[in-house]
């Protein structure tokens, strides 16, 4: 199905920052409008201004919980994916009761879970064990098996990284922290809507679901929690989310997050991620006609996600780039402090040396990427690059 032109990428650059942020679908603004004026009350109430809400409340859960496999009642909204990673990782260690709490978690991993682990580890005494990665970015299974231990209570590997799109092998690293009685969470905030995942497939215990990776408004998030696993709230006080996070629900932001669930169901069955492989694989293609032997892959050629294209520019600075390129919206992923350029964490646990890393840049497409899109994006990559 073919597209009108998003209001808010008209007449501006080639957006090609989908990892970072996705434009609002309008019709998931559609959905959502009506509980920002007409369907003011609260979900909880009992007399019929309640209704609506609670009707709406009730269906978005659904619509979440079944893009990514789950039951409604499993289905916990949240105001972000870092409070969902929060109330994972928090609220599996502290409801395990173990005095000296193991959590196992991976180097590339988004800084929500790398600083809640740390938080746990400073707050709370718990033992946090972050495992390496290959030249791809993937978890090797055989490292985890070798750092589980009988106290270990959680291990979280996120499904697919914001920077490279590599996909971890989800499957078989919580069919191993299970062997060993460790629950799973998984932070699935870049590949929720790009690629199908079942956490019945995954055998996952705890899942990550970001809105604003999704075409929803950011403030919208979700966690999946298994049936019958205990976690510490993360908010006390009315009862809300099964008790897991109290506080009067948004219902708007949670109609938004179900809108969104709903249309990428039904893209991922119509087969959509096939026509955003081929135009990023083209764009790819592009770049390394254009500029023989300069062009690097960061990342699995396979195993990732298919709207990413992480690569490195033999004699070019990611950033410097991007600043000559002002018709293309993009991202490295290094980090700037006081004007200096650091190199991304992530390219530098995957080994890449700093050359390699400065010279990053990731272009990730989406629902409004189009062929003229790419066929401009890489001519004026390659001008800047052979300036």
């Amino acid at each position: 199905m073919t597209l009108p032109p998003h209001p808010g990428l008209a007449e501006g650059p080639v957006y090609l920052d989908y990892n970072a942020t996705t434009p609002v679908d309008p019709r998931v603004a559609e959905a959502m409008a009506p509980h920002l004026t007409h369907f003011f009350g609260n979900p909880s109430s009992s007399h019929p201004y309640g209704s609506e809400p609670r009707r709406a409340l009730a269906a978005a859960r659904a619509q979440v919980a079944a893009l990514v496999g789950g039951r409604p009642e499993e289905l916990v909204f949240t105001g972000s994916g870092s409070e969902a990673d929060l109330l994972a990782l928090r609220g599996a260690v502290l409801a395990s009761g173990r005095p000296h709490p193991h959590v196992i978690t991976q180097a590339t991993e988004h800084p929500a879970i790398l600083e809640s682990c740390r938080a746990l580890q400073r707050l709370h005494g718990a033992r946090i064990t972050i495992l390496p990665v290959d030249h791809v970015g993937l978890v090797q299974p055989a490292d985890l098996a070798e750092a589980l231990t009988d106290d270990t209570v959680l291990v979280s590997v996120m499904a697919a990284n914001n920077e490279t799109g590599a996909l971890q092998p989800v499957a078989e690293l919580a069919a191993l922290a299970h062997a060993r009685g460790a629950l799973f969470h998984c932070d699935a905030a870049q590949a929720v809507g790009k690629v199908p995942l079942d956490v019945q497939a995954l055998g996952v215990d705890l899942l990550t679901v970001v809105g604003h990776k999704t075409y929803a408004p950011k403030g919208a998030a979700a966690l999946y929690v298994r049936d019958g696993v205990r976690l510490e709230p993360a908010a006390y006080g009315g009862g809300q989310e099964h008790g897991l996070r109290a506080g009067t629900e948004n219902v708007a932001l949670a109609v938004a997050l179900g809108a969104a669930a709903e249309l990428a169901d039904g893209e991922l069955a119509a087969g959509a991620p096939a026509r955003i492989e081929a135009l990023r694989d083209d764009l790819h293609r592009r770049l390394a006609v254009a500029l023989p032997g300069r062009v690097h892959l960061n990342g699995p050629e396979r195993e990732r996600l298919p709207n990413t294209l992480n690569i490195s520019i033999d004699g070019t600075l990611g950033h410097e780039l991007l600043a000559a390129v002002p018709e293309i919206a993009a991202s490295t992923g290094s980090a700037c402090h006081s004007g200096a350029h650091a190199p991304s964490p992530v390219l530098t646990a995957m080994g890449n040396g700093p050359e390699r890393a400065l010279g990053a840049l990731r272009l990730s497409l989406g629902r409004w990427t189009t062929q003229a899109e790419i066929e401009t994006a890489a001519a004026l990559l390659v001008a800047a690059a052979t300036r």
